[in-house]
């Protein structure tokens, strides 16, 4: 029975994958276990199987204190061959399992970022399994694209985002909106990719809509645009037919930042384009009939455009520059705060950090110790004499108008007589707008 399981073991191991020295070790350990459980077995012992005969021996150990072995004996008993062969079929059975996931993560734990193609098996609005032979994957709605029907039984191409290991086995997650599923798709259809002589230096993508991607050629003999794009076509045709009609436009990279920004723009004819490398910015001229082109459908063409070369895209028309520049707009102060220095003089402190500036340079007057506007500015001559004669006749008596009376005007609310402060002013508008032929 013995040599049997020997045999059995080799099977397992030819077919399964699975050492044989580690079938062993896991028959043994397990039949540690059984004999402590058997009545008067020693509280240390070992289970030695020979790989040839597949003799089976238990051997019982003394220790000391300090856990050396001072005396070891056979102890195996006498039914030990059944106890044996029902261990080994549980512990065999255990182990393939186990072997059969680890080798499964093995199998994907390294293709991260990677493609692979699957079956449709179910779909729901929480997620949808691909059969990839030996394993399912799990595509989360996160990771789907908006509107794209997955109808079962169907093949579909997915990007690889994650591999987990869990005790049902590995869990892989894939992806149809990872910009990494478009570089994959074509290596899939561009040999030249894959042998390093295109490059694809940059891709910005919008799932379910559109997808613009930089090519650079590595041989100066090779056009990588056409390369990408194909014979007639075609190359670029598989990878849109793979996204279910999603548009790509494939544009020529360039290392100054000015020239990208233009191709980037494509379709769109730029005329210009002003890189700003203070703000990050590249500020696009256009012709005003192409504005609406370089702007994209909701800002889409410029906003694929920026994610592509990194730049803040501003795009403006001839007309709109040409308005500017006639008209151009006063520079506003920054954001800051005004301050006393230490000779008591007000000043003007730049949140940003920087020289504090004074209120007469900046072009600012200071009245009463409150900082005002430069364009109010300083009350001239005949404006202090006006004031000056408001004020005293607030103070004191203002004249009668010809042809009324003070006395016959009342506040609201208050008999004659008891007209407050303010009615000599109320009397002053009423006469104003009787002399006008209104009161």
């Amino acid at each position: 029975m013995n040599f049997e399981l020997m045999e059995a073991l080799r099977v397992i191991e030819r077919e399964k994958g699975i050492s044989f020295e580690i079938l062993l070790g896991a028959i043994a350990d397990s039949l540690v276990t059984a004999y402590k459980r058997m009545p008067n077995a020693a509280e240390e012992a070992l289970v030695e199987i020979d790989a040839e005969s597949g003799e089976i021996r238990v051997v019982a150990q003394d220790l000391d204190e300090d856990g050396n072995v001072v005396r070891e004996w056979d102890d195996t008993p006498g039914d030990f061959g059944r106890i044996a062969a029902q261990t080994a079929k549980q512990v065999i059975l255990q182990r393939i399992r186990e072997a059969e996931r680890e080798m499964k993560y093995e199998e994907y734990a390294g293709r991260e970022g990677d493609i692979v193609t699957g079956i449709i098996q179910q779909s729901d609005h929480r997620y949808t399994l691909l059969d990839l032979g030996k394993v399912e994957a799990l595509l989360p709605q996160a990771e789907q694209v908006p509107y794209e029907r997955y109808e079962h039984g169907a093949r579909l191409k997915a990007y690889i985002v994650e591999v987990r290991r869990t005790s049902k086995g590995p869990q892989i997650v894939v992806s149809r909106t990872h910009p990494g599923l478009i570089l994959r798709l074509f290596q899939l259809e561009v040999p030249e990719i894959v042998e390093g002589v295109v490059e694809i230096k940059a891709i910005a993508r919008e799932p379910g809509h559109r997808t613009k991607i930089a090519v650079a050629a590595n041989d100066p003999n090779v056009d990588p645009v056409g390369a990408c794009v194909g014979a007639r076509g075609s190359r670029v045709r598989m990878v849109v037919n793979e996204l279910r009609g999603e548009k790509v436009d494939i544009v020529p990279y360039s290392p100054d930042p000015a020239e990208f920004v233009m191709k980037a723009l494509s379709p769109a004819k730029v005329k210009e384009v002003r890189i700003v490398p203070e703000t990050g910015t590249a500020e696009v001229v256009v012709p005003d009939y192409q504005l609406s082109v370089a702007i994209g459908k909701e800002g889409q063409n410029a906003r694929l455009a920026a994610r592509l070369t990194g730049w803040r895209v501003d795009i403006k028309s001839e007309s709109q520059l040409f308005e500017e520049e006639q008209n151009p707009v006063e520079e506003e102060w920054a954001a800051g705060e005004w301050i006393t220095d230490e000779a008591g003089q007000m000043v003007w402190q730049p949140a940003e950090g920087g020289e504090a500036v004074s209120a007469s340079d900046a072009g600012w007057g200071e009245v009463e110790g409150v900082v005002a506007a430069a364009t109010t500015g300083a009350p001239d001559a005949e404006e202090k004499e006006a004031e000056e004669k408001i004020d005293e006749n607030i103070s004191g008596d203002i004249p009668e108008p010809p042809g009324l009376s003070v006395d016959t005007i009342e506040a609201p609310g208050t008999d004659a007589g008891e007209v407050g402060a303010e009615a000599p002013a109320a009397a002053s508008v009423v006469a104003e707008a009787g002399e006008e032929g209104n009161g």
